[in-house]
């Protein structure tokens, strides 16, 4: 088991604003729900300022919920390299608004030495699907973080 994943299981039910969670992680404040191997789901209150115009949870906000999670998941492998997101593909299919609760959740399909391929999804309470990704992430050559 690596390092992170032992971290965020032992997250789980708690918010993610700890030291090791990048700023971005910390803005979109997630509670970790579950963190196994190869899958990961948070749960995220919609703010206000994840809102677009209309009011419902802004695309960008659905894209960085999905490619955070996936990136955590991918980096809870325990890989000796550092894999960065090279696409990331979103259908936007259902809206969430100011004070719903939605659900991200997110697997591994393939991990290669080369490519890692992952999708997520984010659900609202009543297990609507509001958006789904799928993603390839590549290795860097760089050590991972941890």
């Amino acid at each position: 088991m690596s390092k992170l994943l032992e971290i965020l299981q032992a997250s789980i039910g708690k918010q993610m604003n700890n030291f090791f969670a990048p700023p971005l992680t910390q803005w979109l404040a997630g509670t970790l729900l579950k963190a196994e191997h190869g899958e990961v789901e948070m749960s995220f209150v919609v703010r206000n300022e994840m809102t677009n115009p209309a009011g419902m949870l802004h695309g960008g906000i659905h894209a960085a919920i999905l490619d955070d999670i996936i990136g955590m998941n991918v980096a809870s492998l325990g890989l000796p390299n550092l894999y960065v997101s090279v696409n990331l593909s979103i259908d936007f299919l259902a809206p969430a608004r100011v004070g719903e609760v939605v659900i991200s959740k997110t697997k591994i399909i393939r991990a290669g030495k080369t490519i890692v391929n992952a999708t997520a999804e984010i659900y609202n309470e009543k297990g609507i699907l509001l958006s789904k990704a799928t993603s390839n992430l590549a290795n860097t050559g760089l050590p991972a973080p941890m």
